[in-house]
């Protein structure tokens, strides 16, 4: 097997190399409702920095891992919740895929005091960390780690390629959206070469959703209504539909590119209840063409990707749609 090739040669991981090694205790934190990237890119991550074997190493999230990710090795000593308060802060957090503090779900006296090392691909970012390495070029996170552990002389081993191999399916669409580049796939290859199966790893993120995940699947393209004259095709989950399926909000994901996939859709949009606090909103978009659906996030409070973005809105489900509406005709009009 030959020496993997960055994708990005011209991005300087020195400064986060650096933090590492002089760091006594590192935590590894992804964003709320983590997804195949951000977890994905904590494993790999945290399978890299235990070599050592220390203990100075540890992952806390404020929710869980995902069902469906649970599989990824070490995912089971993700720590979740508020941070125990008896326990000392780090000397360094590394943010993963996230694009704002905030996001992290974490009090903002956490941060106080510790490196706050922020390792992201969204355009949106808003450089929150006392070391940023954001760059919008990666098709997602975990190939950013891929480099990281590059630049670290960090050989890849099946975990660390397995965790980088489910970010990056995951985060370019199975490898179909355009960020998937002759260098991404180059990448894939190595992994695959480092024990990564494609596989397996497809029908555990594909192929296990639940009975309760089709009844909300099915509930869910029920409320499917098409706007814009066709261009925007909307679809909703509420507290009544997750009390009916029995299912939870591991359960929506995916649920979006149905809408999205119909013909001469160009903005997918997918509202859906938090399940926590009332009248709190989670809007997702998904754009196929023409319209950057990251802008069109960014100008609710959001952002993201040119086809995947997404914000929180709160009110009424016809004050959020109304909101939205506004902001998606605006985006559609000039094409």
């Amino acid at each position: 097997m030959s020496a993997p090739m960055t994708l990005f040669a011209d991005v300087n991981w020195q400064p986060v190399i650096d933090a590492v090694r002089q760091a006594r205790s590192i935590v590894l934190i992804t964003h709320c409702n983590p997804d195949g990237d951000g977890i994905g890119s904590q494993m790999a991550l945290y399978d890299a920095l235990i070599v050592a074997g220390d203990g100075r190493i540890s992952m806390h999230n404020r929710d869980g891992v995902p069902r469906i990710y649970s599989f990824l090795e070490h995912s089971e000593q993700v720590q979740m919740g508020d941070w125990p308060s008896d326990a000392a802060k780090p000397d360094v957090i590394i943010a993963l895929d996230c694009g704002a503090r905030g996001r992290l779900g974490m009090p903002d006296e956490w941060f106080d005091g510790p490196t706050l090392i922020n390792i992201d691909h969204h355009a949106s970012n808003r450089l929150f960390g006392d070391i940023n390495i954001v760059d919008a070029r990666y098709c997602a996170t975990g190939a950013m780690i891929f480099d990281l552990l590059i630049a670290m002389n960090m050989p890849l081993n099946k975990a660390r390629a397995s965790g980088i191999y489910v970010a990056t399916l995951t985060d370019t669409a199975s490898f179909r959206l355009a960020s998937t580049t002759p260098a991404v796939y180059r990448m894939a290859a190595d992994l695959v070469e480092a024990g990564a199966e494609p596989w397996p790893i497809s029908v555990q993120v594909y192929e296990s959703r639940s009975l309760s995940g089709l009844h909300i699947m099915t509930a869910c393209l029920d409320t499917l209504e098409m706007r814009d004259d066709g261009r925007s095709a909307w679809v909703y989950v509420t507290d009544d539909i997750y009390r009916k399926t029995g299912a939870d909000v591991e359960d929506t994901e995916g649920l979006i590119d149905y809408a999205r996939s119909i013909d001469g859709v160009e903005v997918a949009v997918f509202i859906r209840s938090d399940e926590v606090v009332a009248e709190r909103w989670k809007v997702s978009f998904r754009g196929k063409t023409c319209v950057n659906v990251g802008a069109l996030a960014g100008e609710l409070g959001g952002g993201g990707h040119v086809h995947a973005a997404g914000c929180q809105l709160t009110g009424t489900l016809d004050e959020v749609r109304a909101r939205v509406q506004v902001a998606v005709s605006r985006s559609l009009s000039s094409f």
